[in-house]
């Protein structure tokens, strides 16, 4: 078992962190809150330019590393589009993406785009995206479902791993911002980052993040080798990023303080905008549920145990 992203992935990703910049960076987002209909417009040109669409995550590996890479660099500048969403597309519907929905109400952040979608529930029941209600906060919106007479158990371990890679690039980003925070700010002559609670706050916080690190990279080696548990990788992968990522924005709001709930700060919009990602298509709770009632008493293999 081999972890580790190769060198190509590891260099698209980098590639794209830098053209997201360049593109407008955290501005990106701010834009398309101002106008949820010019998301598309924002982005396009910047995934075109990466060759985003021309990447294979379904049946070539190194395509979905690439992908990983791809949607973490994504999550790192909070890139107001669903990428993650857009490269899970099943390759048997004529969609231009996928999402993961459940409960009586599936909703997703895809609000704003008119562009076609197909959904899928943890059962593999897909259906067609026919309409959506009031843009909310996070581009959510409900969604309008047509039940589709075919399987799409094959599809739900990318459509919920690829999301999680871009919450991990949003807590890489929250870390980054709190550690360079902390170095500068002074309280009693002395840095934050000096202070040795302060040092195990961040501790907390980079262990849950190193943690989902590893954990994401082994549900991506287990969708690229076909495993029989792979669903239930997915789900754990899942449950994990979402504790890490409530330990993660509690420590770096506090450590903040009040200027982090702030638009002017950076953090203030990673958290707003990592919220879709932890809630839907169902919270903690209910992921833990599913989890259980899909892994059962056979338990978890691998990374998980």
């Amino acid at each position: 078992m081999i972890l580790d992203l190769s060198d190509d992935a590891l260099e698209y990703g980098l590639q794209a962190l830098h053209a997201f910049e360049n593109a407008g960076g955290d501005r990106l987002v701010e834009q398309a809150e101002a106008d949820p209909t010019a998301r598309h417009g924002l982005v396009r040109p910047v995934l075109d330019g990466l060759g985003a669409w021309d990447l294979d995550p379904r049946t070539d590996a190194d395509g979905l590393e690439a992908a990983a890479a791809l949607c973490r660099s994504a999550g790192y500048w909070a890139l107001p589009y669903p990428l993650a969403e857009r490269l899970a597309k099943p390759a048997d519907l004529d969609v231009d993406g996928l999402v993961v929905v459940g409960g009586p109400r599936p909703a997703a952040a895809l609000g704003g785009l008119d562009l076609r979608w197909a959904a899928v529930d943890l059962d593999g029941r897909r259906a067609l995206v026919t309409g959506q209600g009031v843009t909310g906060p996070g581009f959510v919106a409900e969604l309008e479902l047509s039940p589709v007479d075919s399987d799409g158990s094959r599809d739900v371990a990318l459509a919920l791993v690829l999301p999680c890679w871009t919450l991990l690039g949003i807590l890489d980003r929250a870390v980054a911002l709190t550690v360079a925070h902390v170095s500068l700010r002074k309280q009693f002559g002395q840095t934050l980052s000096s202070f040795q609670g302060v040092q195990f706050q961040l501790t907390d916080a980079e262990v849950e993040r190193s943690g989902v690190d590893v954990l994401a990279k082994h549900a991506l080696w287990s969708i690229a080798t076909d495993q029989s548990h792979v669903v239930d990788d997915a789900l754990a992968l899942r449950l994990a990023a979402i504790e890490a990522a409530d330990v993660v924005f509690r420590v770096c709001h506090q450590l903040h303080g009040a200027v982090g709930f702030c638009d002017e700060t950076t953090l203030s919009w990673l958290s707003r905008y990592s919220l879709p990602l932890r809630r839907l298509p169902f919270g903690l709770s209910s992921t833990r549920d599913h989890l259980t009632r899909v892994a059962g008493r056979r338990g978890l293999t691998g990374l998980f145990i």
